[in-house]
């Protein structure tokens, strides 16, 4: 076994053992890629005040997101198809998470479905949801979830109009993955993924299968995909999906500033500033330079988290440091998921964890609720000069 010291270990490992189409699901972005490049190099442009001579004795990384008690400030962000990374990649990376202290977002798009991951799990955990059009699924839906004890639900805001993400087109993505001679070839290297997937009878999206109308079978998925993504979202329509549910919301996708004022109206809790992982405005700005802005509009109004471009628990520290109250990894997680299965998703928890903490002590701060700004180096120019 590989000695793992980094996130970056368990990407190679990830790599190596899933099928192509899968891991480059996760490890893209839509069209140039620029967004997802910059979404990790511009932590980069951040620098770290060191500070000596303080009692380091008797850290602490624990805090709290929208009242929920957390081991440090991260939550694992929801992922599509994290079943296809690992057989049963939700339950094994919502039962990490459990243990580890941090809270886990399912994907309405996940291969477990709801009901398996309540299955392996004792506390709530948060599930993701779309703004889509049809009503009666969404209310069944949110009625799956409540019954499954889930304590708040996260409404994906910036998906109207799916970005297009070259490398799925090109590697023909499905689940499970359909048989051609490209996919045949790749799968045969995969021999020990393969036979994971054979032992589980979770393969399909297991939240909409059997669920939505009309969605029996996998071949009828695509056409209702199409078809349920609301293309006409209004911030009405928001508020309309945020009064569905009786527990706590957090809208996801939150990019300017006046966007950011406007969710104070439909009662979120939180804010979370992310560009969907750079998959969908290429172009647009890395959420880290996004974030100052927004907590300027909003920031003692709601709680404001940050998501797409976490790779380590220094990103974590700048992003908190920065006034963020929590981070969602993705990719992080499920490039251990991919690696290790559920030791993986432990073993990048562990990674980011360390950073944090080690960082927090040479930055001459024994609690993650202290830091801030005084932490931080940042360029003048961070968030950029532009044009009006």
């Amino acid at each position: 076994m590989p000695v793992i010291t980094n996130i970056a270990d368990l990407k190679k490992l990830h790599e190596r053992r899933t099928p192509r189409m899968f891991y480059d699901y996760a490890e893209s972005g839509s069209w140039t890629e620029q967004t997802f490049r910059e979404n990790t190099t511009d932590f980069d442009k951040i620098r770290l005040r060191q500070r000596i001579a303080v009692d380091m004795t008797g850290r602490t990384t624990k805090t709290k997101m929208i009242g929920e008690d957390v081991s440090m400030p991260v939550a694992l962000a929801p992922v599509g198809l994290t079943g296809m990374q690992n057989a049963d990649g939700e339950m094994k990376a919502a039962r990490a998470a459990e243990t580890f202290g941090v809270p886990f977002t399912l994907s309405t798009m996940s291969i477990c479905s709801i009901e398996d991951v309540a299955s392996v799990t004792t506390k709530p955990f948060w599930f993701q949801v779309y703004t889509l059009r049809d009503d009666d699924f969404m209310k069944r839906l949110l009625d799956r979830a409540k019954a499954a004890n889930c304590s708040t639900i996260v409404i994906t805001v910036d998906l109207q109009v799916m970005g297009q993400r070259h490398k799925d087109i090109k590697n023909g993505l499905s689940a499970p993955p359909k048989l051609t001679p490209r996919s045949i070839l790749n799968l045969a290297t995969k021999v020990p993924w393969g036979l994971e997937m054979l032992q589980t009878k979770r393969r399909f999206f297991g939240n909409i299968v059997g669920h939505a109308k009309g969605v029996e079978d996998p071949t009828s998925l695509a056409s209702w995909t199409n078809e349920a993504f609301d293309q006409s979202l209004n911030w009405e329509r928001i508020a309309q999906l945020r009064r569905m549910w009786d527990g706590k919301v957090i809208l996801k996708g939150i990019l300017d500033a006046e966007d950011a004022k406007l969710a104070l109206n439909v009662g979120a809790d939180a804010i979370i500033v992310s560009n969907h992982g750079g998959r969908q405005l290429d172009g647009a700005l890395s959420s880290i330079r996004a974030l100052p802005s927004i907590l300027e509009a909003v920031g003692d109004k709601i709680e404001v988290h940050l998501d797409s471009g976490i790779r380590s628990g220094q990103d974590v520290l700048k992003a908190i440091a920065m006034g963020a109250t929590g981070t969602y990894i993705g990719r992080a997680y499920v490039h251990g998921l991919g690696a290790m299965g559920e030791a993986g998703v432990t073993k990048a928890l562990e990674v980011i964890h360390k950073e944090l903490d080690t960082t927090m002590a040479l930055c001459g701060e024994t609690a993650v609720t202290d830091l801030g700004r005084h932490n931080l180096l940042i360029p003048k120019d961070f968030e950029g000069q532009w044009q009006d």
